[in-house]
């Protein structure tokens, strides 16, 4: 323990990029490797004045680093995708200020995958244990309310959980590619009304006149970094409002370093492929495949349908991909097969009354949480559910009538 040295540091650019991500890379998300992270800070996305001032948490053995956990002081609850807002109003009630609040994820990305960092051969357990005492003593000291650890790998949150930390349930929506060699062998798997409604909705795109194509981050043409920023600022106005947290600088911070992780999926008339109505901004690592932003210029019918999900997955089965996470939402999702599946937060809580309220609450809610994932997939208009392990001691569980007949295509959103 001697020649172990914490150390709290404000920004990624004070910490070698090789040394984060010799831990970094070999995880599956790719959402905390220090290129993605570095462009949220170097961009002003987050930042003291956006309110997600950066205080990480590192490990250091000499000059190596040991261990590592992204981790941001916050002044509200925006962009977190877990939602805490009651939480902070008790605390005014109870005369507990909630804000400041310390807070483990990767901003604005609802994407399960965060951790500590640990290098290979260095004990997991041991940092856990002295990440965790760490941030006890920074928040008691700096009279910090709490800390909540945001999307966690499933697999470490359970190694977690025995050092106190409260475990929070949520559900997100992910498709499961179980071998499929066509786009085909995905419609087989739904019941027939369905199948119907997709083909449907590919063909009124082609109707409408626009071709899709997908484009890896290396090809993509210098001017597409800067209109996904157009695309998802115009879909936060239209969609969202209150959530435009990228700026264009983030964007176009990624296509030096980080576009072999980057995929565009751009529709467009033929013979203008240079300005694309509409576009997808995808992630992906290893077999895993992300979906982040979206946006077009004209409402047309399904045209978000076939760029966020049909395109995706038919690119996702050519290339082998085994899990494709579309983002944040749900209603839209559900029927086009992607399966509500649990992931967890980490909470400690270092004000008196809601150290006394708020585990309990969390305690009480996780049951309803599982009846809600259950209810969802009963409604996916599957045969049968993807035997899809999340964790260990977690699974999926199929509802004997999931894949009941389902309805006509959903509205636009």
């Amino acid at each position: 323990m001697s020649d172990l040295t914490l150390r709290w540091l404000h920004s990624l650019a004070d910490i070698p990029t090789a040394a984060w991500n010799a831990l970094a890379l070999p995880l599956h998300t790719p959402f905390l490797e220090w290129e993605w992270l570095y462009a949220l800070e170097q961009s002003g996305s987050a930042t003291a004045r956006t309110g997600w001032l950066p205080c990480h948490l590192t490990l250091w053995r000499g000059d190596s680093l040991v261990a590592a956990a992204p981790l941001y002081l916050k002044s509200h609850s925006y962009g977190e995708f877990v939602f805490d807002h009651q939480w902070a109003e008790l605390g005014h009630r109870l005369g507990e200020a909630y804000y400041p609040k310390l807070v483990g994820m990767t901003p604005f990305t609802p994407a399960v995958g965060y951790r500590f960092l640990v290098a290979s051969g260095e004990s997991e357990i041991l940092v856990n244990h002295l990440f965790s005492e760490a941030i006890d003593q920074f928040c008691q000291q700096q009279g910090i309310s709490s800390c909540h650890l945001l999307f966690t790998d499933p697999h470490w949150q359970l190694g977690m959980q025995p050092l106190d930390w409260h475990c929070w349930l949520h559900h997100h929506f992910l498709w499961h590619n179980p071998g499929f060699h066509t786009f085909e062998d995905y419609l087989t798997g739904f019941n027939a009304n369905q199948r119907r409604n997709i083909k449907r909705e590919r063909q009124a795109v082609q109707q409408a006149g626009l071709g899709l194509r997908t484009i890896q981050g290396p090809t993509a043409p210098e001017h597409f970094y800067t209109l996904v920023h157009d695309f998802y600022s115009n879909t936060c106005d239209k969609f969202l409002w209150g959530s435009k947290y990228l700026t264009p600088q983030f964007f176009r911070a990624l296509r030096p370093a980080f576009a072999h992780r980057l995929l565009f999926v751009a529709a467009s008339e033929p013979g203008r492929e240079a300005e694309p109505t509409g576009m997808a901004f995808c992630v992906t690592k290893g077999d895993r495949l992300y979906g982040r932003y979206w946006g077009s210029w004209q409402d047309i019918h399904a045209l978000h349908f076939e760029t966020c999900y049909y395109t995706p997955i038919e690119w996702a089965i050519q290339q082998g991909i085994t899990t494709f996470d579309p983002g944040a939402g749900g209603r839209h999702k559900r029927r086009r097969g992607f399966v509500a599946v649990p992931n967890h937060s980490l909470h400690r809580f270092y004000h008196r009354r809601l150290g006394s309220i708020l585990p309990e609450y969390i305690r009480q809610v996780n049951p309803y949480t599982t009846e809600e994932i259950n209810a969802i997939n009963q409604d996916v208009p599957l045969k049968s559910l993807p035997d899809i392990t999340v964790a260990p001691g977690i699974h999926l569980q199929a509802s004997a009538d999931a894949g009941a007949e389902g309805g006509e295509s959903d509205a636009r959103p």
